[in-house]
C-alpha cells in the first residue's frame, strides 16, 4: 500500500481549537473519508483524474454509510469503481468493539441496572439509542465471531508464548465474583506475533491454567521454546505440564516488584542497583556475579528481599540464554499488559458483567481486533537468528548425546 499523508482542514482544525463539543465527531469523519479515498487510490493505482499506466481501473461516484461511534454518527462517503471490485475492512474493524460494548451495556438492563443509566452511557459512547433487535443481531453476530476465532486452528510453530490474566466481577445467579480472564499471546516462526485466544476461569488455580494450555494443544500449538509470564504458582506448573519442553522466563517487572516490595524503603536504592546489574548482564556468568556481589553487600539488611531475590534470579534470567537480539522484548509481559491496559479501559465502563457470555463477547471482540492489527503491522521479530541458534543447539545437543 502506498504511504498516504492525512492532514485536517480548516473546519476541523478551527473546530477542535475552540472546544467545539462536536469536534471530535468532526475530526473522525473527517479522517476517516480521507483514509477511504487514499484506499480507493490505492486499489485503482492511481489518484483521482490522474494519468497512469499503473491504473487498473475507474472510479464510479459514491454511496453513504453510516458508522457509529463513541464520539457520535459518522455519515461517511464510501467511493466506488466501476468494476465493483472495491472493497474495505474499515467499518467492520472499527465499529466491532463498539457493537460488543452496546450489547454488553444493554444486557445489564435484564440484570437490573437501570435502564435510565445504560441509555446515557450508550448515548455518551455511541451517540444513539440502539434498538432491541439491533442489539439481538450483533449479540449473535459478535458471540459467532469471536467463537470462531477462539477456536481456530493454530498452523504453524510459535516459539515465543506470553501468558498473563485480569479479573473482572462477572455477576453469576445471585453473586458477583472476581473472574480470571486468561490470555496467551505468540509469536510464531514468521516473526509476526498474534493473540492465540482467552479463556474465562474462576479464578487463576492450576486447573484453569491447565485447560487453557491444553486447548491450544488441542488446537494445534507445537514449537514453544519459552514461555513468558508471572510467577503465579498454577500458571508455571500447568506450563511445565502441557508444555514440558520449554524454558520459564519468570517476567522481569514483577520479578523487580517483588524483591522491592520486600526490602526495607532506605535499602531500595541498592536493591534497585543490583537488580539492574543482574538481569542487565550479557550472560548468565556475569549476572551470577553480580548477584554474589548484591549478596555480599546487603547481607543481614534486608534478608527478606535477598532470599526472594536468590530463589528467582535465575528464573528472570533465563532469557540471557538466547541471542542478544531477543532480550529485551522476551523478559517481560509488558506487551500483554499494555494490551491489558485496553482491556481494562472498556472494563471501567461495565465495571459488573451481567453474565460470562458477555464478557467473553466484550473483551473477545477486542482482542479480535488487536489481533487483526498485529497482523497486518508485520513483524514484530526477525526471526532468521534464532532459527540458527536453535539448529545449532539442536546439533550441540544431539552431539553430546551420541558422546554420552
Amino acid at each position: 500500500m502506498t504511504d498516504t499523508q492525512i492532514t485536517l482542514d480548516a473546519h476541523a482544525l478551527q473546530a477542535l481549537l475552540s472546544g467545539d463539543p462536536d469536534a471530535l465527531r468532526i475530526l473522525a469523519q473527517s479522517m476517516l473519508q480521507k483514509t477511504l479515498e487514499a484506499q480507493m487510490d490505492d486499489h485503482l493505482g492511481a489518484q483521482r483524474h490522474e494519468r497512469s499506466d499503473e491504473r487498473i481501473g475507474h472510479r464510479n461516484g459514491h454511496y453513504e454509510r453510516k458508522l457509529t461511534t463513541r464520539v457520535g454518527q459518522l455519515t461517511l462517503r464510501v467511493p466506488r469503481d466501476r468494476e465493483g471490485t472495491f472493497s474495505t475492512a474499515l467499518f467492520e474493524r472499527y465499529s466491532r468493539s463498539e457493537r460488543a460494548l452496546v450489547s454488553t451495556l444493554v444486557e445489564m438492563v435484564v440484570c437490573g441496572v437501570s435502564t435510565r443509566r445504560v441509555t446515557t452511557i450508550t448515548q455518551k459512547l455511541c451517540g444513539k439509542e440502539f434498538s432491541k433487535s439491533t442489539i439481538s443481531r450483533y449479540t449473535l453476530e459478535l458471540d459467532e465471531l469471536v467463537e470462531a476465532w477462539r477456536n481456530r486452528p493454530l498452523e504453524q510453530d510459535f516459539p515465543f508464548l506470553l501468558v498473563d490474566a485480569i479479573h473482572l466481577k462477572v455477576r453469576q445467579d445471585t453473586r458477583v465474583e472476581s473472574m480470571a480472564l486468561m490470555i496467551a499471546v505468540g509469536v510464531g516462526e514468521d516473526g509476526i506475533r498474534r493473540i492465540l485466544g482467552c479463556e474465562l476461569g474462576h479464578s487463576e488455580c492450576f486447573q484453569s491454567w491447565l485447560g487453557f494450555f491444553r486447548s491450544f494443544v488441542e488446537r494445534g500449538l507445537s514449537g514453544v521454546d519459552l514461555v513468558v509470564s508471572d510467577a503465579h504458582e498454577g500458571l508455571f506448573k500447568a506450563a511445565r505440564k502441557v508444555l514440558g519442553g520449554a524454558v520459564w522466563q519468570r517476567c522481569q517487572t514483577h520479578f523487580r516488584r517483588n524483591v522491592s516490595d520486600a526490602a526495607p524503603k532506605r535499602h531500595q536504592d541498592a536493591i534497585h542497583a543490583g537488580l539492574d546489574a543482574i538481569l542487565k548482564a550479557d550472560d548468565i556468568e556475569e549476572a551470577r556475579a553480580a548477584l554474589s556481589e548484591t549478596l555480599e553487600e546487603l547481607e543481614g539488611k534486608c534478608d527478606k528481599a535477598l532470599e526472594c531475590l536468590e530463589r528467582g534470579w535465575e528464573d528472570a534470567c533465563a532469557v540471557l540464554s538466547w541471542p542478544a537480539k531477543y532480550r529485551r522484548r522476551l523478559r517481560t509481559t509488558n506487551m500483554v499488559e499494555r494490551l491489558n491496559g485496553e482491556l481494562r479501559r472498556r472494563d471501567r465502563v461495565i465495571r459488573i458483567y451481567p453474565n460470562a457470555a458477555s464478557a467473553i463477547r466484550l473483551m473477545g471482540a477486542q482482542l479480535v481486533e488487536h489481533d487483526e492489527k498485529w497482523e497486518t503491522n508485520g513483524k514484530y521479530l526477525d526471526m532468521l537468528e534464532y532459527q540458527e541458534w536453535r539448529a545449532s543447539r539442536q546439533t550441540s545437543e544431539v552431539t553430546q548425546a551420541a558422546a554420552e
